[in-house]
């Protein structure tokens, strides 16, 4: 296990080789005449959403859209959750994908989609499934549905069983030829919403690890279990179907999580489902020195038995994925609640109680991200990346600003920057197909480049 918000050793040596190629795309682009030095290179981030099927073509349009421009090449990140994750995955098995015409890849994932649905249901599969389940338990894995419903989705877009692994996608990445994968979850407890309680997890294939805690481990080990930082039970690592099973978890919404998304009122529900707490006031006599790292001291008052009951039935989520959790044992430091990076991603009721955070669980329970909120900017947004400009794809349903007001909202609302998204009420009627947000009251925050899934001007002119 590594402690520690830098980022590991392995992908500072993957920017100082990407910077390479990023430099001689801006180079080819931009028709500079001199070189660029590497202080000079631009960090660019592809911040993908969710949204099925949907979203996993329109991931392909966008990255083809990018080839055709020469501006692929430019990317240094890329980032997915729920249905974006099917199409990186897809595009990592080829070492190097970015460099070779997308067009036939889109080719093969046509057929795929439009090919009958009802051959992941016939004995065959079926026989399958139940094969790859027992040999899962047999590992040592924890079984759920989303390990079936993983295998499911790789009979709906792949003919072939796929053997690859996150870590296999290091092939894609050792010499900076591709822009390097970030997938997104949340890990969440029972008996509460996400909007209560909530932890940013990334996958990389380098590490896994948790935004909040500065908690990482290799992404082979992922799934064994550890106590105290140090690995006591070796287990084989998941194969990407049960990892996109996890990441795409389409049952893993509870109703408070559905009030959210719907801008309905959950605060009716949440007079239920919180216990109720009060600051009590202690007067310090001036001359004792000030411990700001010390709790103040509260009230709790528990929920009676209606007020569980309906919170059981609120916050149930059917399905959640399951695996050991590799920070279970840690204590954190006393003054755990002055770290910036901690500061930074505080923002659940628990975290004033440290016994009752995530190092005191057997199991991390993880649900796709985007029944929070519709993004997968958080990794982007970690100061040690550096990110200078982040292209936000919107492939949602629905309203096109709801997933960028929504987390606009919570970045300001947590202190991280990031630019202001203000939109005219003419734009929200009559959105365009690209909008740019920079913040020069804020130097740290990145260039956001906003693609909303719209087609305006672009169907009244042959060429862009």
């Amino acid at each position: 296990m590594r402690l520690g918000f830098d980022l590991c050793p392995e992908e500072q040596d993957f920017i100082c080789k990407r910077k390479k190629y990023v430099a001689a795309a801006l180079k080819n682009v931009l028709r500079l005449e001199g070189e660029l030095q590497d202080n000079e290179v631009p960090v660019v981030a592809l911040m993908t959403t969710a949204g099925g099927v949907r979203s996993m073509t329109a991931m392909y349009g966008s990255l083809l859209g990018l080839q055709k421009l020469n501006l692929l090449q430019c990317v240094s990140y890329i980032t997915g959750l729920s249905g974006t994750t099917w199409a990186m995955i897809n595009l990592f098995r080829d070492p190097y994908w970015s460099h070779k015409n997308l067009e036939g890849v889109i080719m093969d994932v046509r057929k795929q989609v439009m090919k009958n649905k009802l051959c992941c249901f016939s004995p065959d599969n079926l026989k399958y499934y139940e094969k790859e389940i027992w040999n899962r338990h047999d590992e040592g894995h924890k079984l759920t549905f989303a390990d079936l419903w993983g295998l499911i989705l790789e009979s709906m877009f792949h003919d072939e069983p796929d053997p690859n692994k996150l870590s296999d996608q290091r092939k894609a990445i050792h010499l900076g030829q591709n822009p390097l994968p970030i997938y997104l979850a949340l890990n969440v407890k029972k008996r509460y919403s996400t909007l209560d309680f909530k932890e940013w997890m990334e996958f990389t294939p380098y590490e896994v690890g948790f935004l909040k805690y500065g908690a990482f481990i290799n992404a082979e080990n992922f799934g064994s279990e550890f106590y105290m930082g140090h690995l006591m039970k070796k287990i084989p690592e998941s194969r990407l179907c049960f990892m996109q099973g996890m990441w795409s978890n389409i049952y893993s919404q509870n109703l408070l999580d559905a009030l959210y998304l719907a801008e309905c009122s959950e605060d009716f529900w949440h007079k239920w489902t919180r216990p109720r707490m009060y600051e009590i006031e202690e007067d310090t006599p001036p001359w004792l020195p000030k411990r700001p790292y010390v709790q103040p001291t509260r009230l709790f008052i528990p929920n009676g038995s209606v007020s569980d009951a309906i919170k059981d039935v609120v916050t149930m989520r059917p399905v959640v994925a399951c695996y050991p959790n590799f920070i279970k044992g840690l204590q954190m430091n006393n003054k755990y609640l002055e770290n910036n990076n901690f500061s930074m991603w505080k923002d659940t009721i628990l975290d004033c109680s440290p016994n009752h955070l995530t190092e005191s669980e057997d199991y991390l329970e993880l649900v796709d991200t985007a029944f929070f909120i519709n993004t997968s900017c958080p990794p982007l947004l970690r100061p040690e990346r550096q990110v200078d400009i982040i292209i936000h794809l919107n492939y949602s349903g629905g309203s096109q600003t709801l997933p960028l007001d929504l987390s606009t909202r919570y970045y300001h609302g947590q202190g991280i920057p990031f630019p202001k998204t203000d939109l005219t009420e003419e734009d929200r009627k009559n959105l365009k197909e690209c909008y740019l947000f920079d913040d020069a009251e804020s130097p740290k925050a990145p260039i956001l480049l906003y693609f909303p899934l719209v087609c305006d001007s672009f169907q009244k002119y042959k060429s862009p």
